[in-house]
Formats: structure tokens, sequence, C-alpha cells
């Protein structure tokens, strides 16, 4: 049997977002964030068609899979819940007594600085289904003073939600070595009306959190646009 080493995996995913915006993609240099598109994230294939008796080499870029989970009102949230919107996510529990509460008062600045914007929305997946019910999902946000439409905590089927953290290129699993039992990166992800991760943020360092901030507006104004 292989033993997988939980905190190498952490470190190994804070590392590949840290490349991936450091150093791998030169648009995500953000003091150029206003005169350029953020870089689309992930893997991609070139696909070849032929149009016209032409051969056209397509780029297909890595995109979020559906989902189906549960939010705090016990409304049913697919892809389609964001439907034509830009989200930010992150992967969180309620009883976290390490980075959750850091995590959810940088969340809280972006929620208050694009409350009233209608294609932005937030999304939180809890990593602790068995705990976090509908109702104590219900509980903590209405603690934050958040509405459901704008903000999101959903429940759902722990390996659903474990499968799709690694989608969104982030970390979340149990480790009973870890306080209080998971262990997961922290990060928030910026992610396009298509399902692209165009940002990968620590959502624990309130200048990353500035950074995320500061590339929404460059978001909304390529989706305003029709960029595809």
């Amino acid at each position: 049997m292989i033993r997988i080493n939980k905190s190498a995996v952490k470190k190994y995913t804070l590392s590949l977002a840290a490349a991936l915006c450091l150093g791998y993609f030169p648009a995500c240099n953000h003091s150029e964030a206003t005169e350029k598109t953020l870089p689309i994230l992930g893997e991609r294939q070139a696909v070849e068609r032929v149009v016209d008796g032409k051969t056209v080499v397509d780029t297909l870029y890595h995109q979020v899979p559906d989902f189906a989970f549960v939010n705090q009102d016990s409304q049913r949230v697919t892809q389609q819940t964001f439907a034509g919107k830009i989200y930010v996510t992150d992967f969180f529990f309620t009883t976290c007594p390490t980075i959750c509460p850091k995590m959810k008062s940088q969340m809280l600045r972006v929620y208050e600085q694009y409350k009233d914007e209608p294609n932005l929305v937030l999304l939180s997946h809890t990593i602790d289904p068995q705990h976090d019910t509908v109702a104590v999902l219900k509980d903590y946000a209405e603690r934050l003073n958040v509405q459901t439409d704008k903000w999101q905590f959903v429940t759902g089927d722990k390996d659903s939600i474990y499968d799709v953290a690694l989608k969104y290129m982030v970390t979340a699993m149990e480790d009973e070595q870890e306080a209080g039992g998971f262990v997961h990166s922290g990060a928030f992800v910026l992610v396009d009306e298509n399902r692209r991760i165009r940002g990968i943020y620590d959502g624990t360092d309130p200048a990353q959190v500035d950074r995320l901030i500061n590339d929404i507006p460059v978001l909304l104004k390529e989706k305003g646009n029709g960029q595809k």
C-alpha cells in the first residue's frame, strides 16, 4: 500500500499555485492587471478541426466539472446556479481551529467590497459534511451576517467535495494528525463564467486578498466585453 504524505500534498498544492501565479504566467503580474486579462490556469489541450477545408486549432482549457451540493437554505446548488457569473470559492469547516477564522474574515472583505455586484458570488464548501449540516451552515452564515444569494455555504457527499477541490487545484482531505482532523490549503480561487480558473490566492494573507479584490474588476470587464 502506498502511503500518501498529506502534508507534502498540501505544500505541493500551495507551491503549484504560487508557481502558476508567480512564474509560469507573466499575466499574473498584478501591477499590469488593469491592462491585461488574467491567465487561464490549469492544463490545456490543442484540438484540431477542419473548417472550410482548413485546419483550425482550438485550445481546450481546464474547466471545473459539473457539481451538485446543498446550501445553508437547503437549496440545491449546481454549476447552473452560477451560470453567467464569476465566483470566488474556498474550502473550510466550521470547527476549524487554525486558518479558517482568518480565511472567513478575509472573505468577508471580498463580500463587503462586492455585495452589490450582481455578476459576482461567493461559494464556500465545508470539508466536514458529517458535522457541518445544513443547520450548522445556516447558523454560521447568519453569524457572519451574509446573504445566501451572495455567499453560498454548501455541504454534500464527502468524496464529491474532495474530488471537486482537486479540480479547483487546491487541497482538501481528512488527516487525523492535523488540528481539527482535516487539512486544506486555505486558497481562494477565482473562477470565470466559463468555469475556468483565473487566479489562486492565499486566503490567509491580506496582501493576497487585496490582489484578488483588484483582479475581480479585470474579470468583470472581460465578461462585460464578451471575451472568451
